[in-house]
């Protein structure tokens, strides 16, 4: 049996998840950048809900590649260049695999709430800052039970 992520309650590997109802389930503050909700957590994916509460510094993931699905809320993210900023919205799929520096500058529209794939799994440790000086997985994404 694959090992579980051991910040993690155990959690389904099938299922039935209602998006909206999880999104309004998020608290309006957070302490950190993020709160999210672990759908599945299996070795070879993890899916997520998440929020976001400012803006993100440029980081990546070592060890995932991520898909992320725009539930609600508007601002802009960019991929391996800041000068080529994405615009997004409700309906915007982001796609990029593991190294992959992003971020996202600006927040116009509250709230921003992400379905997010990744593959392999996702460790909330695993975020890496550019500029070490702006957060730490500690003070960037929390768990919400």
């Amino acid at each position: 049996m694959p090992e579980q992520n051991p910040h993690l309650k155990p959690q389904k590997t099938s299922g039935s998840f209602n998006i909206p109802k999880l999104a309004a389930a998020f608290p309006e503050t957070a302490e950190t950048m993020l709160l999210d909700t672990y759908l599945t957590d299996q070795e070879s994916a993890s899916t997520r809900v998440f929020r976001v509460y400012r803006p993100t510094p440029a980081h990546y993931h070592a060890h995932c590649d991520e898909h992320l699905y725009v539930v609600s809320g508007r601002g802009t993210f960019w991929m391996n260049d800041p000068s080529e900023p994405i615009v997004f919205g409700p309906g915007t799929l982001l796609v990029f695999p593991r190294g992959t520096v992003h971020a996202m500058p600006s927040i116009a529209e509250f709230p921003v709430v992400f379905l997010s794939v990744d593959t392999p799994r996702r460790n909330p440790t695993d975020v890496i800052f550019v500029d070490p000086s702006e957060g730490t997985p500690q003070s960037f994404i929390r768990r919400q039970d």
